[in-house]
């Protein structure tokens, strides 16, 4: 089976036209056709000559692929099914949430998870694969709306420091001017906190971070997130106490908002301790229910009380808006569970 050139960093293309015998220079012009024009074969790549390029096809193909399916939200978010071929056949999907100035999009680092969260569908449905570089980019490149796109956010399926490596091979490529162009200030990844992948993500890459936090009591964390047993709350943010976030990186917290479960004064008092002169923000999330779950999501006064007290608190709070909703789309809900069962 051929190998792939798509979500190849500069360097390991400059060691495949190495091996090819190809003059050096040729590495970047390969870069330049798969990321910078985006073709969809090596014949495309016209300023390599006819007989290296037979060199290049003899050993690989470009990897890229259209999504096998999409559905459209009424309020206009897309969520597309890519199809993954490793020793089975695996799937993900990645969500297009179009605004007024901006179009993000949400993909996805793993096929299923590990983690096992009890709010999220993606952690139910187990663990399939993790993803290469090059089938989280082929997310983003070959959705229709791609050209459109200013935001990228690892909030998809999977946890994306459980495959570390291939998430930071493909914020390389995405931030790189070899590859995508795109800021760092515009690519945030979010982790339920896997401290040691978390550490080498903060010293290798700009990108934003965003913490899966969603209750500040260890105990209570735990009852959601069975990783919390290995990483706790207080270990997670005594770790991000040793690094600076009040420049263009941001440091951010997404919190899930269960009815009775996390959202009382008790919660909010603990949370805004534990942030406590650190640069950060808060994004609260109202709970989308999901099929035999005894969580209920929060009422909305509970969660504008819970608000106004972080803010009060001098702890930058918003309220997540919710998109997607009727095609499952929204925080929590993606998974292909279906296709295996």
């Amino acid at each position: 089976m051929k190998d792939f050139l798509f979500g190849k960093t500069l360097n390991e293309l400059g060691e495949t036209v190495s091996q090819l015998a190809l003059p050096r220079f040729a590495a970047k012009q390969i870069a330049d056709w798969l990321y910078k024009k985006r073709v969809k074969t090596i014949s495309e790549m016209t300023n390599i000559s006819l007989e290296n390029r037979q060199k290049i096809e003899e050993k690989f193909d470009i990897g890229v692929s259209l999504p096998a399916k999409n559905q459209i939200s009424t309020d206009g978010t897309k969520k597309y099914l890519f199809e993954i071929n490793h020793d089975k056949k695996a799937f993900v999907e990645s969500v297009y949430i179009p605004e007024s100035e901006r179009a993000t999009l949400c993909v996805s680092s793993q096929a299923g998870c590990k983690m096992a969260c009890k709010f999220c569908m993606t952690g139910r449905q187990g663990f399939q694969s993790n993803l290469t570089a090059g089938e989280i980019l082929n997310q983003i490149c070959n959705i229709p709306d791609s050209e459109s796109l200013t935001n990228i956010v690892y909030m998809g399926m999977g946890e994306p420091f459980d495959n570390i490596q291939n998430v930071l091979k493909s914020l390389e490529i995405i931030t790189s001017d070899y590859g995508f162009a795109l800021s760092p200030k515009r690519v945030t990844v979010s982790t339920i906190g896997i401290i040691p992948a978390m550490t080498e993500f903060i010293e290798k890459s700009k990108c934003h971070l965003a913490i899966s936090l969603h209750n500040p009591f260890d105990d209570e964390r735990l009852q959601l997130m069975p990783l919390q047993k290995k990483y706790s709350v207080g270990d997670i943010i005594k770790t991000l106490r040793n690094y600076d976030f009040s420049h263009q990186r941001r440091l951010s917290f997404e919190y899930i908002m269960f009815d009775k479960v996390n959202d009382t004064p008790r919660h909010s008092e603990a949370l805004a301790r534990l942030l406590r002169e650190l640069d950060c923000r808060v994004n609260l999330i109202r709970f989308h229910q999901i099929p035999d779950s005894d969580l209920r999501p929060s009422k909305i006064e509970n969660i504008d009380k819970f608000q106004k007290y972080l803010n009060s608190k001098n702890i930058l709070t918003t309220l997540r808006a919710s998109r997607g909703t009727d095609i499952l789309a929204a925080c929590g809900m993606l998974s292909t569970r279906e296709i295996y069962y």
